[in-house]
């Protein structure tokens, strides 16, 4: 995908609804940039949990987060009504790279998109460790090639 276009729901392989705060308005009447990393965070961490079984307080194995960006395309206010896209870009030994993207309801261009790689590391030394099958199995099934 290049600078100039657009991804579209079509692109993405998972979808979670996001509910806009007043707080997520910065004084220039729209979501702030910021806000975009917390949104695409939760649907990523929300497919994890939910459908790779990932255990964020007692599981030995917790993702990291090396890298990450975003380009946005439209803006967005509250009280509007979003969905985050996911899908796997690039699925590694140890290592995931997403990519994310926000949709305003009943729009099929993105209004931002992004991507962020999680490492995942054992939860005591922190040291990369393989991803867990489950999750393996959950995680290649978001894949562009899947």
């Amino acid at each position: 995908m290049n600078d100039t276009q657009r991804g579209t729901r079509a692109d993405y392989r998972y979808f979670t609804p996001i509910t806009t705060r007043w707080h997520d308005n910065d004084v220039y009447g729209h979501v702030n940039n910021v806000t975009y990393y917390s949104y695409f965070d939760s649907v990523a961490n929300h497919f994890l949990i939910h459908e790779g079984g990932l255990d964020i307080h007692q599981g030995s194995v917790i993702g990291l987060v090396v890298s990450s960006g975003c380009r946005y395309h439209a803006a967005l206010a509250y009280p509007d009504i979003l969905a985050g896209g996911l899908r796997v870009n690039r699925l590694g030994n140890s290592s995931v790279e997403y990519g994310l993207a926000i949709f305003r309801d009943g729009v099929d261009e993105a209004a931002a998109e992004g991507f962020f790689t999680h490492v995942f590391v054992d939860r005591s030394t922190r040291r990369p460790v393989p991803i867990p099958e489950p999750l393996r199995t959950a995680l290649a099934s978001l894949s562009q090639s899947g």
